[in-house]
């Protein structure tokens, strides 16, 4: 009885073992991977954001082709920026959508760092650019035609939202909408903008840039071994055979399930759908749906910066809605890259 118990005990040990083993080397050859492009993708936004932002701003009825591609460049910096100006009423909500349904958040490192074809990476990155193009025009054409588009800007109710006691002619808070989302300490009407969501240390030089890729590599990769050991523990119970015949016998399920789960509010929802992607649990239509969702930290921005909360409601139900009806087409046409 005794060696029973104590074999079994051994074989456990000996299972668990091997699962944080298989983990922690899956998930340590992609830091590399991840630290050089993190290191690229902060010295763009460094060198772009103001520029890409401004852009976003003027767009006008171009703003969903604009936020679309834009929405493309990896981390959810451009969805928070978007949420900011449209609570400010400076973009519409067609080009808020864009970004959105573009936005590629942790998708790009991590399809990147696992080595994913070229074919297969820029067949996605196109789709979620032209579908969130595409629903950005419709929505924007429909809110005009129904004369809810918003002509009027409302960038100082941001101000009061935050407490920063701006007066009306502060000049600063009239000419950078954004200001509630990144940090500004130029202001000199009164205002006091604290709130800075997503420190790039951009005005630290090299040592600002390295720092916060380091960051970022790390979360993410803290999250990709969390995905991995999960997902091993899965696979030595319920084993792999079973656990894709139980997720392509429950398709129509795991589209719906990626696609909720796309909504949550940090990188750890694209983190989690690219990985099983990559790792082959989840089907095109499953990981595009969730991937179409996942619009990142800018989702808790646009809850925090937007006043209406039967909108924003409303947004992350259309939002999920139509990223799981997206999924479903490509599952039921059988589109494949």
């Amino acid at each position: 009885m005794h060696e029973h118990a104590a074999q079994t005990g051994s074989n456990f040990a000996d299972i668990a073992f091997d699962v944080v083993q298989d983990a922690v080397i899956d998930t340590l050859y992609l830091i590399p991977f991840l630290l050089v492009t993190y290191l690229v993708m902060e010295w763009l936004e460094h060198k772009t954001g103001a520029r890409t932002q401004e852009a976003i701003r003027g767009a006008g009825k171009a703003g969903p082709a604009i936020g679309a591609l834009l929405g493309v460049v990896p981390q959810c910096g451009f969805s928070a920026a978007a949420s900011t100006l449209y609570a400010g009423r400076v973009v519409t909500l067609g080009t808020l959508f864009a970004v959105y349904l573009s936005t590629s958040d942790e998708m790009l490192p991590i399809f990147i760092a696992e080595q994913v074809p070229v074919q297969t990476l820029l067949g996605i990155i196109g789709m979620k650019v032209v579908i969130g193009m595409a629903f950005g025009f419709v929505v924007d054409a429909v809110m005009r035609a129904t004369h809810r588009d918003h002509k009027h800007l409302h960038i100082h109710e941001l101000c009061e939202r935050d407490n920063c006691d701006c007066s009306n002619d502060c000049s600063t808070c009239q000419q950078n909408p954004t200001l509630v989302y990144e940090h500004h300490d130029d202001c000199t009407d009164g205002c006091n903008h604290t709130d800075h969501h997503h420190d790039h240390g951009h005005d630290a030089g090299w040592g600002g840039l390295v720092k916060s890729a380091c960051k970022h590599t790390l979360q993410v990769t803290f999250f990709i071994f969390l995905v991995s050991l999960a997902l091993n523990i899965v696979l030595t119970l319920v084993g792999e055979e079973g656990l894709e015949s139980l997720l392509s016998s429950n398709e129509v399920l795991a589209i719906i399930g990626s696609g909720i789960v796309g909504l949550i509010p940090n990188c750890a929802a694209s983190v989690t759908i690219a990985q099983l992607y990559v790792e082959g649990v989840l089907s095109l239509g499953a990981c595009m749906a969730g991937l179409l969702s996942a619009a990142g930290v800018g989702l808790l921005v646009l809850l925090r910066t937007n006043r209406h909360a039967g909108e924003n409601i409303a947004i992350l139900g259309a939002l999920a809605a139509f990223s799981i009806v997206c999924g479903l087409v490509i599952h039921f046409t059988g589109f494949v890259l």
